[in-house]
């Protein structure tokens, strides 16, 4: 059913490509950010779930 309405279209092909480039761009550029996040961050964050209610995060901006 789809066959034919793919058939219609011109330059199908570049879609899957397209997909597949956006895909790969956006776990590198997460993992580029994960690589260069500071320690103390993510200490910070391990702590999220465990930690007491009372204790303020060190970034003044977060809530």
């Amino acid at each position: 059913m789809f066959k034919h309405y793919f058939e219609l279209v011109d330059n199908v092909a570049i879609y899957p490509i397209i997909s597949l480039t956006i895909f790969f761009l956006f776990f590198i550029g997460l993992g580029i950010h994960v690589m260069r996040m500071k320690t103390k961050h993510i200490e910070e964050l391990e702590q999220l779930p465990l930690g007491d209610d009372d204790i303020q995060p060190s970034n003044p901006s977060m809530p």
